[in-house]
């Protein structure tokens, strides 16, 4: 946050997609409470969730040619201007973001080559001189405690009050899109198909919820409105194409619970303090990626043949370890996270705070109320099935 110039200007780097953006929340606001000014460097992914972010004085876009699913072609144009764009900001220190399997080293360079004169990062690759701190992980750490633990050893603390719980700028009121009877939010999609329900799994949830007694809002973004409006049917309000992501932030902030797979909105649902009905397909690990600082429980067999493959789609016929999980137990988890009554059928609002931290962390109250601005085909990069 903009301060004294005796703080370091200082640039955060996390490359990948809004979820990823919204995991490095607590370690944004770390930063930016030891910095004069806080950059956000994202990926055209993540640019909406990094404007989101309570600490951000200015997001910065470029497209990496080494992130995602369809990164873009390397490009000289392109890596003159990101350099361009740094060097002119005079970045005095910089910390690189990425999950266990990433390499913080491409963009290390670009730091290095645009005059950053201190740079951290999580790295198992040796960095020659491209770090100045090389942080090693501890096993198995959640991305948004991994993130927290490189900014605290880069001289980075959390603020007196700040709990760590992810959280955004106050999002805006929703209440025309969602009408103001209480409602269980389904959101069916996801990018990587592998860790979200078949659509015909989902539309059975949809009609199961509402049967159920409970409200089903279903969201999804422009290109699912197909998906939502199939999931929704007769038994959901259908929002899908109909939010951007301050305004699904709104819908997730007055949903009672939110019933999502392991993909952007399940951390925008933790950062607005909505509990999390985990659909996790076992691709990737739930205890680096799960629900963070929330109520939640995790559905989902996470012990199948899938587990730990990074497939981004189910090598198994039928998708077991999603669409094998019944309507009983989704009906019990969003009871369960309900207090125990149907959400279309209790009209008294859930009181919502700040404190949502980790079990393991200071629940002291957060300063989250932050007035803002409106590999092969089949297998991420870096994967092995």
């Amino acid at each position: 946050m903009t301060g004294s110039r005796s703080l370091p200007r200082t640039l955060v780097v996390r490359l990948d997609s809004a979820g990823d953006v919204l995991l490095a929340g607590p370690a944004v606001r770390a930063v930016a409470a030891g910095s004069s000014y806080t950059a956000l460097l994202c990926g055209p992914r993540g640019a909406q969730a990094g404007k989101l972010l309570p600490g951000v004085d200015e997001v910065l876009v470029y497209d990496a040619p080494w992130v995602g699913l369809d990164p873009a072609p390397v490009s000289r144009p392109a890596t003159r201007q990101v350099l361009e764009t740094l060097a002119a900001r005079c970045f005095d220190r910089a910390l690189v973001l990425v999950s266990y399997h990433q390499s913080p080293l491409p963009i290390a360079l670009l730091l290095k080559l645009a005059g950053v004169g201190w740079t951290a990062a999580d790295s198992e690759d040796y960095p020659g001189a491209l770090l100045d701190l090389r942080h090693h992980r501890l096993p198995n750490r959640h991305e948004a405690l991994a993130a927290l633990d490189l900014a605290r050893d880069a001289g980075f603390a959390l603020p007196p009050g700040d709990d760590g719980a992810l959280c955004v700028r106050t999002p805006p009121d929703t209440a025309h899109l969602t009408g103001s009877e209480p409602y269980v939010v389904l959101h069916p999609g996801a990018a990587v198909p592998a860790r979200a329900w078949s659509p015909e799994r989902a539309a059975r949830a949809a009609a199961a919820l509402a049967a159920g007694g409970h409200r089903v809002v279903v969201t999804g973004g422009h290109g699912e409105r197909e998906l939502t409006a199939k999931v929704a049917g007769t038994h959901g309000l259908d929002l899908g194409g109909a939010t951007d992501l301050p305004h699904l932030a709104g819908v997730l902030a007055g949903a009672r619970v939110a019933v999502v797979g392991n993909t952007g909105p399940a951390h925008l649902a933790a950062a607005v303090g909505t509990p999390v009905v985990s659909l996790f397909a076992p691709v990737v690990p739930a205890d680096r990626w799960g629900p963070y600082g929330v109520p939640h429980v995790l559905l989902g067999d996470q012990t199948a043949a899938c587990a730990g493959s990074r497939a981004r789609r189910c090598p198994a016929s039928g998708h077991p370890c999603l669409d094998g999980v019944s309507d009983a137990e989704v009906l019990a988890a969003v009871t369960a996270l309900c207090g125990g009554r149907p959400a279309g059928m209790d009209r008294t609002p859930r009181t919502r705070t700040t404190s949502r931290a980790d079990p393991g962390a200071d629940s002291s109250p957060g300063p989250c109320d932050v007035p803002g601005p409106g590999g092969g085909p089949e297998t991420e990069r870096g994967a092995t099935v």
